[in-house]
């Protein structure tokens, strides 16, 4: 048998990931992503012989360290029938689980009540403020609080974001422009804290309310998504990414159950059954910004954006001074579902 490795795997937000000690894993880079190809079981459609979901949002790491202030997050999206390990982007899903592991593996001392875990995201040098419920000094994974895309409920996990505007592309607006046309399509590039192409559904000929099946039979469409995210990668000073994680691209529509404005996103080959954390907060961003694509379809009341999307809805909460972003933040939850050792594929 091969040698085991202390696994904890949390459903953080609508994604799930597998949370390890950095100190677990290979210093190198290359041999550490070759463990965790074998560990996710990659590549391999099924992902059958190691602990992926076979789904972007269950082929996910998270790579957690203590530095001299707080956490430190590296985020990794796994491939699945293919052998690529990617830290090109964040994930403000599986980041509801980082200060709850934390805590559990003693990185982090546990408050009474509520214990604020600060944690730097090492794929942006970004940070965030995880604010975790700790009642009698240990995590509180019940709760009645509800996400859209989760079934049940979980205890709150809210997170406040910093720095989040040009995370990875050191700019709100990249291209510098509320506005750009690819190929005759209008759309809005922005990034607060996930490299996004915003894109209105009238210009695509949909309607922006089908399923995650049908748009992803829509063969047509897809392969003009793709190229239109090429071509904003370029422009966004992200270079070829064709094969990259990002930016994604956001259909967007008009909202009709009650939110501020209804998406489908291409993260980026398949369509997310939600939405990813800070890929809401880069749509919020892109509807109130007067001038994109995004923002004749925005009807916004309150304090939180209601941002529609295939399994419901999720409320992010964005404030911009003209093209300044101000403040980014976001309500979600996590759940353990196993703490152990997983073993590794044999190398081949």
């Amino acid at each position: 048998m091969s040698t085991g490795i202390p696994c904890f795997i949390i459903r953080g937000g609508t994604s799930k990931g597998a949370y390890f000690l950095a100190e677990d894993l290979p210093d190198n880079e290359g041999e550490r992503d070759d463990l965790l190809l074998r560990i996710m079981g990659s590549p391999d459609a099924r992902q059958i012989d190691g602990i992926g979901g076979a789904h972007p949002l269950t082929s996910k790491v998270a790579v957690i360290g203590a530095n001299d202030g707080g956490i430190d997050y590296l985020f990794l999206q796994v491939g699945i029938d293919s052998a690529i390990v990617s830290d090109k982007q964040n994930c403000g899903n599986l980041l509801a689980g980082v200060g709850p592991f934390a805590i559990e593996r003693g990185l982090w001392p546990a408050e009474e009540g509520i214990t604020r875990v600060p944690i730097r995201l090492l794929n942006s040098a970004g940070s965030a403020t995880a604010q975790v419920q700790t009642p009698n000094g240990r995590v509180e994974y019940d709760g009645d609080t509800r996400i859209d895309g989760v079934p049940g409920t979980a205890a709150a996990v809210v997170l406040d974001f910093a720095d989040t505007a040009g995370s990875s592309c050191g700019a709100l607006l990249p291209t510098g422009n509320q506005r750009d046309e690819i190929d005759g399509t209008p759309v809005t590039c922005i990034d607060n804290g996930m490299p996004v192409v915003v894109v209105a559904v009238q210009d695509l000929g949909v309607t922006g309310y089908e399923s995650v099946a049908e748009l992803e039979s829509n063969v047509e469409l897809c392969a003009r998504v793709e190229r239109l995210r090429i071509a904003a990668g370029l422009r966004m000073g992200l270079g070829d990414v064709t094969d990259a994680t990002v930016p994604k691209v956001s259909l967007v529509a008009a909202p009709r159950s009650g939110g501020a404005i209804s998406t489908r996103t291409f993260i980026p080959h398949r369509v997310h059954t939600s939405i990813g954390v800070l890929g809401a907060a880069s749509v919020a961003a892109a509807a109130l910004l007067d001038g994109s694509v995004a923002n004749p379809l925005l009807e916004y009341t309150g304090s939180r954006i209601a941002i529609e999307h295939p399994t419901g809805a999720f409320e992010v909460e964005v404030e911009l001074n003209g093209e300044t972003v101000v403040r980014t933040a976001a309500v979600r939850t996590a759940r353990p579902i196993f703490d152990g050792t997983v073993f590794p594929r044999p190398r081949r």
